[in-house]
């Protein structure tokens, strides 16, 4: 049996919004690596690990989403994935912890790193949604024609 799913678009005030949250938890998270005190190193770690987390946070999305009807990729795979984002989570959270800083400068780069991962997340619904709205336009407009 074939899932429907109905087709909605996100309205362009949603889209906007979730564009500028991830710009702006971009620039958070930057500004925050940028003015550590410290070490460049410690500058340096956090700015891999938010990379990390970021990229983790996409993998893990786009992962999520492709294996909703059913598993299409193989557990070797998922475990990677979710292997990887335990990872990011872990290690830049434990950079943070062991850094010489101010726990107000902590708390920042906490909040920061939080809503870049949300506006990830979000992003990449956002954007999947526009793309499985389009194909069944497409699908249903062929459908039409034949």
């Amino acid at each position: 049996m074939t899932t429907q799913y109905i087709m909605q678009r996100d309205s362009n005030g949603w889209r906007f919004q979730v564009w500028v949250s991830f710009i702006l938890a971009i620039l958070a998270a930057g500004a925050g690596v940028f003015q550590l005190p410290g070490q460049e190193l410690d500058r340096a770690f956090v700015a891999l690990g938010l990379f990390f987390s970021l990229f983790a946070s996409f993998t893990v999305a786009k992962m999520i989403r492709d294996n909703r009807d059913g598993q299409i990729d193989t557990n070797s795979w998922t475990m990677t994935v979710w292997s990887a984002f335990a990872a990011a989570l872990a290690l830049t959270a434990w950079g943070l912890w062991r850094m010489n800083i101010p726990v107000w400068e902590k708390s920042y780069m906490v909040v920061s790193w939080l809503f870049l991962i949300t506006s990830t997340f979000t992003l990449a619904k956002t954007v999947r949604d526009a793309h499985e709205a389009e194909l069944m336009e497409r699908a249903a407009a062929a459908a039409n024609k034949g």
